[in-house]
């Protein structure tokens, strides 16, 4: 059986913030965009609860329900949203072209995109410790007092006793910002000393409400759907002594991973694997090709800013439209 082919002037790989925004902004352009879905269908905030810190909430909305309002209005306007599993991709020439799967595990090729322009919006996957109680809702407790994010679950944590476990960079700037909220911040390190900055380190070392626990191992985390996180244990890596510790949140800061292995060797991106984009536009190192929110983005990491760069993607596509086919004339709606 021949695969499926589609031909789009707009293709979006990925639909969190970011790729919903760009689809948004690129149907209303009457651009009539395909959004394919990722392996996680609205982004990371589907796996989280409230969310208090995006615009036009004034009481917060629940992750998944903000995603679904999201979806809807991309929907409205002419979107066309697909799940395949994009196996591969040829972006040597125009029309891009995408190859996709019915499973990451299926051999067969099923659908085949021909695209125009491609938005890249696959976003970054915190890395977790890999233990029992780090799932996330209703498996686990992850959402639900489990959080990679300090600067997006922080404000939950008010009065209330936390750990942060990781020893670089981000784990001192989480613990720090935590600090502003939480009664007392623990920070769980696996080794005897940090990997991150001396500066950041020092600020750790030196603050009065962190607690430092070196050379040691959460293992496990526990509470349940009602009562949140209530304590983790922790094993020492010297001793090889584990014991109950009591806490009313974790947070775990051992880095973020792009998901954009799709496009190595292809794309610019950085040591970590964040693609690179020109000056303040979402433009790659390929013309007509496009990157946004978590996959470009290694410093801010917010479902907002991600749907700024959404949209800024989707209007460099449609201006680099203009510019390569007398089909398609500039929006007046995205004019400034």
């Amino acid at each position: 059986m021949s695969p499926k082919e589609i031909s789009k002037k707009v293709v979006i790989l990925g639909s969190g913030p970011a790729g919903l925004t760009a689809a948004i902004y690129a149907s209303r352009a009457q651009l009539e965009p395909l959004v394919i879905d990722g392996p996680q269908p609205g982004g990371q905030l589907t796996i989280t609860t409230e969310v208090e810190n995006y615009p036009g909430f004034k009481n917060g909305i629940m992750g998944p329900i903000l995603m679904d309002e999201f979806r809807e209005q991309a929907i409205r306007f002419g979107t066309e949203i697909i799940n395949t599993w994009i196996d591969r991709v040829d972006l040597s020439q125009r029309p891009f072209t995408l190859y996709g799967k019915e499973s990451q595990d299926a051999e067969e090729v099923t659908t085949v995109i021909k695209a125009d322009t491609l938005v890249i919006s696959t976003g970054a996957s915190a890395k977790w410790l890999g233990i029992p109680g780090e799932e996330p809702v209703p498996e686990g407790l992850g959402g639900n007092g489990v959080s990679a994010c300090a600067t997006c679950d922080g404000f939950f944590f008010r009065s209330k006793p936390i750990v942060v476990v990781g020893g670089g960079d981000t784990a001192m700037e989480e613990a720090l910002f935590l600090t502003k909220f939480a009664s007392k911040v623990t920070l769980i390190h696996r080794r005897d000393d940090f990997r991150a900055s001396k500066i950041m380190a020092d600020r750790v070392k030196n603050h009065e409400k962190i607690e430092i626990l070196w050379n040691t191992e959460v293992t496990a985390i526990h509470g349940s759907k009602e009562t949140g996180v209530e304590s983790i244990t922790i094993s020492n890596r010297q001793t090889g002594e584990t014991s109950e510790y009591p806490t009313q949140g974790v947070f775990v800061a051992i880095g973020h991973k792009p998901n954009t292995d799709l496009f190595k060797g292809v794309l610019d991106m950085d040591d970590v694997g964040y693609l690179i984009t020109e000056g303040k536009t979402m433009r790659t190192n390929i013309p007509g090709v496009f990157a946004c929110g978590d996959a470009q983005d290694a410093y801010y990491r917010q479902a907002v800013t991600a749907a700024g760069t959404g949209c800024m993607a989707a209007i460099d596509a449609e201006r680099f439209l203009a510019e390569h086919s007398s089909e398609v004339e500039v929006s007046t709606a995205t004019q400034w």
